[in-house]
């Protein structure tokens, strides 16, 4: 019950804020500018929009993971509200959990938002017969922001806003790549080769949510795409709760 009165209150504090409305308001008003450009597109209008507005999500999404995510444990210590929850009989790693699931499930909010205006301007356009590859590209991303949520948590449990926000970007950047990382390390020297493929393994595989290019050719994926993806974003998340947690236990906030 704590978990979800953490969360919910996490939700609606996300909602209210400016950055939520105004990056949602940054997605459409980029799916309008995609309208313009269709000319130049040279016969790939859609492709393009379809593009875009996939990746608006993702790269938007991530934008309040590091300006809301990894302040969340730093804004309450600073109006020391957290002194206030911590003295009643809520377990610590309760109080994180609740925190991600509450940002979790805001920008959930804003993927299904932008997923819905992109399917809109799609429909308008003639070409609503995507919206099943479009749900699943959404999906897909909105499982890619829960991961990327949980490192933001993680780390705000950890470290400074600011510190927390680069980490957090470094890993999303690495992640993006942690393919061409395991290609890297099956062609290293042996002596390299463990290191690398340690890395690889433990940044977050960014790459098995990205559909964006199959989406934009009207392509859905399979069943069992998204079921690896799905228990594989709530294995890592479980992996940084459980990290963020033991860090949080020993944290003296004085």
């Amino acid at each position: 019950m704590n978990v979800t009165l953490i969360a919910r209150s996490t939700y609606l504090e996300a909602i209210r804020d400016r950055v939520l409305a105004g990056v949602i308001a940054a997605g459409v008003a980029l799916l309008l500018v995609t309208l313009i450009a269709r000319p130049l597109a040279m016969g790939e209008g859609t492709r393009v929009t379809i593009d875009l507005g996939l990746s608006s999500i993702t790269f938007l999404g991530l934008l309040v993971v590091l300006m809301v995510g990894t302040s969340l444990v730093a804004k309450e210590i600073e109006r020391r509200t957290i002194f206030n929850l911590l003295s009643r009989p809520i377990a610590r790693p309760v109080y994180l959990v609740g925190k991600w699931a509450g940002l979790s499930a805001a920008l959930w909010t804003v993927a299904a938002v932008l997923g819905l205006a992109l399917w809109t301007l799609l429909a308008a356009l003639g070409h609503a017969g995507a919206a099943l590859s479009i749900a699943e590209a959404v999906y897909l991303a909105g499982l890619e922001l829960t991961v990327v949520t949980s490192i933001a948590v993680m780390f705000s449990a950890l470290s400074t806003p600011v510190l927390s926000s680069l980490y957090t970007l470094g890993l999303f950047v690495v992640g993006q790549w942690s393919d061409d990382l395991r290609r890297f390390a099956a062609d290293a020297p042996a002596g390299m080769r463990g290191l690398f493929e340690a890395c690889a393994n433990l940044v977050p595989n960014l790459s098995l949510f990205n559909m964006r290019s199959l989406a934009a050719s009207g392509e859905a994926t399979s069943v069992l795409h998204l079921g690896v993806a799905t228990g594989y974003a709530l294995l890592y998340c479980a992996c940084m709760m459980a990290l963020a947690a033991a860090a949080f236990e020993s944290r003296d906030f004085k």
